[in-house]
């Protein structure tokens, strides 16, 4: 059940994030906001989730998962609810604000826990299985809400959202967690900042997660853009609905990708190649989507970005999680979440700013820069290691772990020897059984009286 709450805790996260982006085409004409007013909605969340991150990142390692993981679910209802009745842009500033807290502490609970409980000794492939359910998180939110538009109201589509959200909290309240250590004080999380290998993963996480919410805010509005060029007779509703569908195919293609890369042993030794190696797929696509005027590339676009950055927030986690000690996983997390989301605070508010004289198409070209800093932040990264003994991985644990798959290779081997003896005495023992089956079938036929001999 815990690896249920785990896993549910991440798929809260991607409605979180793929929320306003789902909602923003009915969104902006019912609070009467342009695109500039709609990113400031976008950076208010961004810096509550950061200034949360950092709270709740040591929180975990004080108070245990259970109580985050009940209140983020409980917190991100009760937003998204305040979201479905709010009809003017101060009355849903607060709820967007709030609503960072709680996908925060689903964030913390989730990602911290995932590791922990799913493939041991590789924590950047259970990561990336983990976070898979992000991608469902993502990807349902629209899909959910472009169907719930066509049949009801905007109040009502977006209160199935608040139910949905919710109803993980039963099984939150009763699932078994591992025992959280001690942690550290505030001061003491800060401290891991001198940490190279913590500061440089933030920075990736920085330019990464700037990219993500970019794509999750605004690819609709981009989709909307180049239907409406390829076809501006199309009404505004199957616009809409067809934009919505571009997230659906970005959130699709990354879960897809997260599931490949949680089947890849080696992914934490190699997480940095990978991760720039996305970079650049991602920095190709974007110089596409600011060129196309075609919905079918769009879409194609928006599967590649989809794939490109799939393992690299999962991974980044892993390879950064692998250099300490489990111990301080949640204030690692925190903490490098935290300045992660500082890019998302920044990059999607410039880029509606940005449209504004332009369009969303144009300004994508802010995305670049991320891209390229992302690719050297990466390579950096990967030969990192913790500088400090005192959050180094114990290496009694590690024996542990290691001596723990010894143990089990020997008593496959053990049982796999045994399995071969037992199979070649029960052949010995056939093979004799035939031979007295013959031979005394022959002294039968030797002691039968023979025809016309009685």
């Amino acid at each position: 059940m815990v690896k249920a709450v785990a896993m549910l805790s991440v798929f809260g996260l991607g409605m979180c994030f793929a929320l306003l982006g789902s909602l923003s085409v009915k969104l902006m004409p019912r609070l009467k906001i342009d695109q500039g007013k709609f990113g400031s909605l976008i950076s208010g969340f961004m810096f509550s989730c950061l200034v949360a991150s950092l709270i709740i990142g040591v929180a975990i390692d004080k108070i245990g998962y259970q109580p985050i993981a009940v209140i983020g679910f409980i917190l991100v209802a009760i937003c998204i609810f305040i979201l479905a009745r709010g009809q003017t842009y101060n009355s849903v500033l607060l709820p967007c604000i709030l609503l960072g807290f709680g996908a925060m502490a689903l964030n913390t609970a989730g990602n911290v826990l995932g590791p922990q409980v799913l493939y041991e000794g590789n924590p950047a492939a259970a990561s990336n299985l983990l976070n898979v359910f992000f991608g469902l998180g993502l990807f349902l939110t629209p899909m959910i809400v472009s169907f719930l538009f066509r049949k009801t109201s905007y109040e009502n589509s977006v209160s199935v959202l608040a139910a949905i959200a919710l109803a993980p909290v039963v099984l939150a309240l009763l699932a078994k967690y591992p025992e959280t250590p001690a942690g550290f004080e505030i001061g003491d999380a800060f401290g891991l900042l001198a940490e190279p290998a913590v500061l440089v993963a933030a920075f990736v996480l920085f330019c990464y997660i700037a990219l993500e919410v970019s794509f999750c805010n605004w690819l609709p509005s981009f989709g909307k853009e180049v239907i409406k060029t390829e076809t501006p007779d199309m009404e505004d509703g199957a616009a809409d609905a067809s934009a919505q569908r571009l997230l659906s195919l970005f959130a699709i293609a990354m879960m897809a990708g997260r599931l490949g890369a949680s089947q890849i042993e080696a992914i934490t030794k190699y997480g940095s190649y990978v991760i720039a190696g996305a970079a650049v797929v991602a920095g190709v696509a974007i110089v596409l989507m600011m060129q196309t005027k075609n919905r079918s590339m769009a879409q194609i676009l928006a599967v590649l970005s989809g794939l490109a950055f799939a393992p690299c927030f999962p991974t980044t986690i892993g390879v950064t999680f692998s250099k300490f000690d489990s111990s301080i996983y949640g204030s690692i997390f925190g903490i490098i979440f935290a300045v992660g989301l500082a890019g998302a605070v920044i990059i999607p508010k410039a880029i509606g700013n940005l449209a504004k004289g332009s369009s969303i198409q144009k300004s994508l070209k802010l995305l670049l820069p991320a891209c390229a800093l992302l690719l050297v932040l990466a390579l950096v990264l990967g030969p990192l290691d913790a500088r400090s003994d005192d959050v180094k991985p114990k290496p009694e644990v590690k024996k542990v772990i290691d001596d723990a798959k010894d143990q089990g290779k020997d008593a496959a081997g053990q049982l796999e020897n045994e399995g071969e003896t037992l199979k070649n005495e029960g052949e010995k023992t056939l093979d004799d059984l035939k031979k007295e089956g013959e031979k005394a079938k022959e002294e039968l036929e030797k002691n039968l009286p023979k025809p016309g001999n009685t």
